[in-house]
């Protein structure tokens, strides 16, 4: 048997390279062989950090007897979801024809042309509670192939078909919601809050950090019934066993709606995404807990409760940052995907075991594996998290490994032609296409390096990064697409999907890039990319207001573009050595260092509200970064060598100050 996984880029694949079963990693060569021996497909679509997908491989996929079976019936494919999240996508919306249950191990049925015909999630090795026995399903499934081809086919092609429908194209848009309706609509997430254990809904449970992010972002702009709503959430989350009490950051989701028995992976997506909302929950919420925690809409022993044992929230993004850097950093700089749920405690292999020791414990035992795959989007999430809270906090360090993964990406993800990668480890990079979330993710995190350090360079590469995206035809759908289209495979089978709008756990392509889009608009003052942005959320504008949970990044986008543009440049007198006042971009990159944080650049920083923008920058930096394009930055100069302050709006700026009391005082009047 030929061992295809054994070199695979994914650590998900190589950790099945030595089971029984004749994995075949995606690509057209497996379907190639079902079609030469008229045999159906099986997909099996994980993680590596999966902890049911674990349990499967150890149940199912490494016993010899139902591997023979396997083998022998079917062409087994074996597929990361991270690495090629497009054929996840697919294949989970023709599983919904089939089970309601949809998650990971995602285990399909295919004909040789890529078509599903029945899907399932986890089998167990024997028959439980109606559940049937893995071998039950795979004899099933033969013998409807082998005997009843003809209704094997016909359901392939319905799906397919229901699959390929495409909306229709959407017309005239309504008018985007105003704030006033947004903070209504926010008011229904209130009435659906889980007053006794804090959140939204039942079990599961999850952190759902876009729709934290989009409440924190209206209670920023005064909202502060939003405000009050999310920071209950979020210490209720803080004090609860969904985030690690050792070391800090959080699990992926809760199994009750208490918070209690975690699933214990802890996701790179989460933890960037709630760096974000507890670093900005630190600036917001002085005067609000005790205001919150006195309500008598809160019951003694309800969130409210839980919310005042919790650590302040800037320690919960302190001990995010830390897993960032301590657990989740490779050696190469930039950030793996997840850390594994499952360890080895004693000699036997548990979920959760290592989490529940304590710090002496924890040391004594090898902390579960990491999952070293470095993801261009994922990455861009933890690059922009670490470079807005690591400047808002003054916390150097944070901006520093953001560079660092940012520079490691630019040199190793995107090719000399400009073509951006979507995955690699230390064993080479990922065949699979770039996303469009790769390039929206990763365009925004660069785009707040900038704004974190000064540097033109990053904010030059996100924009061609954006160009790439950019569909240069105003009839289209939706103004972005990713540069190379879906994945090949999917494209010659027919069941590649547009544009997936979910972002319960993080943002969708389509809205990531639509945010990087609006942050180079408030930089360069190009209105084509403000339209851009406004045109990619017009179409799930309803959708979100009906849904704020569900469609967290839309909400808040939606209320980005509802409020007045807002832009704060402060100008920090040149600290530059051996620059002359008119270096190019190029000087400033290799001679600029970071300023010390001043008062007037520490204010800044700490001014949150939607539709404001925020950037502290060296004069040498202001004055390459105009001319690199971002209008923005142009004429802006340190008054006499003093930090200089501009509060525009619309790129109107008002007449510069120096003085933090003069500062307050316009940020008063016009936010």
């Amino acid at each position: 048997m030929t061992n295809r996984l054994a070199d695979a880029v994914s650590p998900y694949l190589r950790s099945h390279a030595d089971n029984p079963v004749d994995w075949w990693p995606w690509g057209q060569e497996a379907f190639d062989e079902a079609a030469r021996r008229d045999v159906p497909v099986l997909v099996s679509i994980g993680y590596a950090t999966c902890h049911w997908c674990h349990v499967m491989a150890r149940e199912s996929f490494s016993d010899p007897e139902l591997a023979a079976h396997l083998n022998e019936s079917f062409v087994a494919v074996k597929v990361d979801r991270e690495e090629h999240p497009d054929v996840d996508s697919s294949y989970l919306a023709a599983a919904s024809a089939f089970t309601e249950q949809l998650g990971w191990p995602l285990t399909v049925f295919a004909t040789p042309e890529g078509r599903t015909f029945f899907a399932g999630t986890y089998f167990p090795p024997q028959p439980v509670q109606g559940h049937p026995a893995f071998r039950q399903v795979l004899d099933a499934v033969t013998e409807a192939w082998t005997t009843r081809r003809g209704e094997v086919d016909a359901t392939a092609r319905g799906v397919a078909a229901a699959l390929a429908a495409q909306p229709a194209p959407p017309g005239e848009h309504a008018p985007l919601p105003s704030t006033e309706v947004l903070r209504h609509a926010a008011a229904r997430v209130g009435a659906a809050e889980d007053i006794e254990h804090g959140g939204f809904g039942g079990a599961p449970k999850f952190p759902v950090a876009p729709a934290q992010l989009a409440l924190l972002g209206l209670g920023a702009g005064g909202d502060r019934a939003a405000l009050a709503l999310v920071s209950r959430t979020l210490r209720a989350m803080a004090a609860s066993p969904l985030r690690d009490p050792v070391e800090g950051g959080f699990f992926r989701y809760s199994t009750r709606r208490d918070w209690h028995d975690p699933h214990y992976e802890r996701m790179l997506y989460d933890n960037a995404l709630l760096l974000t909302a507890y670093s900005r929950l630190a600036l917001l919420e002085p005067g609000l807990v005790e205001e919150t925690s006195s309500s008598a809409e809160q019951p003694a022993g309800g969130a409210a409760a839980a919310a005042r044992t919790a650590p302040d929230p800037l320690s919960v993004a302190t001990g995010i940052a830390d897993v960032l850097l301590g657990r989740l950093r490779t050696p190469r700089g930039a950030f793996a995907s997840a850390q594994d749920s499952e360890s080895t405690i004693d000699g036997r292999r548990v979920e959760g075991g290592w989490y529940a020791l304590d710090a002496e414990e924890r040391r004594r035992h090898e902390a579960p594996p990491v999952d070293e795959k470095v993801l261009t989007g994922w990455n861009g999430l933890a690059i922009a998290a670490l470079a807005e809270a690591g400047a808002r906090h003054d916390r150097p360090e944070w901006v520093a490994a953001a560079r660092a993964a940012a520079d490691l990406l630019l040199d190793e993800h995107v090719t000399s032609d400009g073509r951006l990668l979507r995955a690699s480890t230390g064993s080479g990079v990922s065949t699979a296409v770039a996303t469009l979330e790769d390039h929206g993710m990763f365009a925004e995190g660069l785009l707040q390096l900038t704004l974190a350090t000064g540097l033109p360079r990053y904010a030059v590469a996100a924009r061609e990064l954006l160009e790439r995206t950019l569909v240069d035809d105003p009839a289209a759908a939706v103004p972005f697409a990713a540069p190379e289209g879906a994945d090949p495979v999917l494209r010659g089978h027919g069941t590649a999907l547009a544009a997936d709008p979910s972002e319960g756990a993080y943002p969708s392509g389509l809205s990531a890039t639509a945010t990087a889009a609006l942050t180079l608009h408030r930089m360069t003052g190009e209105a084509r990319w403000r339209s851009a942005a406004e045109r990619a959320v017009a179409p799930g504008a309803a959708r979100a207001l009906d849904a704020p949970v569900a469609f967290g990044t839309t909400f808040a986008l939606l209320a980005e573009l509802a409020a007045p543009s807002t832009q704060l440049v402060v100008v920090e007198p040149a600290v530059v050595a051996g620059a002359d006042a008119g270096a190019d971009a190029a000087a400033v990159e290799d001679t600029t260092t970071l300023v010390p944080a001043f008062d007037l650049g520490e204010r800044a920083r700490r001014t949150l509200g939607p539709g404001v923008l925020v950037g502290v920058v060296g004069e040498d930096a202001a004055e390459a970064l105009a001319d690199a394009g971002f209008e923005l930055f142009a004429g802006r100069r340190a008054v006499r060598g003093h930090v200089t302050a501009y509060l525009c709006h619309d790129f109107v700026c008002r007449l510069p100050v120096t003085g933090i009391e003069e500062l307050d005082r316009e940020l008063a009047e016009q936010l």
